[in-house]
């Protein structure tokens, strides 16, 4: 692991405009992205934003609707302006040994870009071996999926995960259109996927695999990451 004067947190964004092959517009989920950043920042870490091909990321538009003074102050600033919209890092540009953790923020699009991306898998596995943690909310349990240990198994397989739920795809109107339901492509590798009401707040930690339900839960995953390191 690194230092403890460099402490680094990853945060894994989407690049898709659309669900899939439609028109209609996805991308970041702006809170997911900001509010665990501000968290992580304000606790003393610097974050690096990544995104399967790196450069631009879009905003869902739907995600704007559910902003509040926080998130907009983070980001109206030229930081996350540039370096998480318009120039996000691509895996190539990442050195893994030097993050404590990784965090996949949500939005549908990480539906399509975040499940099949070897790179992103092989970095969020490294940062794993070394001590680090693995985390993620709503959505971002895409890219939990596919990702496995030295041994070949599912980084998932016999732990306790959460993730945007069947019910909440539902009532956002989005059953039709998304590709699989989080909880059941999480239980076919072998999760053991936990969810509390919908669109409520709530975390799940086993181990160094922290996951959060929706995206009122990216305060919760920061916490309980910021305690974990702390300890």
């Amino acid at each position: 692991m690194q230092s403890a004067t460099r402490k680094k947190i990853l945060i894994v964004l989407t690049n898709m405009l659309s669900y899939g092959d439609t028109a209609a517009p996805t991308g970041l989920w702006l809170g997911e992205a900001t509010e665990f950043a501000e968290i992580m920042v304000q606790a003393g870490y610097h974050v690096d934003y990544v995104s399967p091909r790196g450069g631009f990321v879009p905003l869902d538009p739907r995600s704007m609707k559910y902003t509040n003074a926080e998130i907009m102050q983070t980001y109206a600033t030229a930081d996350f302006q540039r370096r998480a919209l318009a120039a996000s890092l691509a895996p190539v540009d990442v050195r893994p040994a030097d993050y404590q953790a990784i965090y996949y923020a949500g939005g549908h699009g990480v539906m399509w870009d975040f499940p099949d991306n070897q790179p992103l898998q092989q970095i969020a596995a490294q940062i794993y071996t070394q001590g680090g943690y693995v985390t993620a909310v709503c959505h971002g349990i895409a890219g939990l999926l596919n990702i496995k240990t030295a041994d070949g198994r599912y980084l998932i397989a016999n732990r306790q995960v959460t993730g945007f739920t069947k019910s909440e795809e539902f009532l956002a109107g989005k059953q039709r259109v998304v590709p699989f339901f989080n909880r059941v492509e999480a239980e076919k590798r072998g999760a053991h996927f936990q969810q509390k009401r919908a669109y409520r707040e709530f975390a799940v930690q086993d181990d160094r695999l922290i996951t959060g339900q929706n995206p009122f839960s990216a305060k919760a995953v920061a916490r309980l990451l910021v305690r974990s390191l702390a300890n």
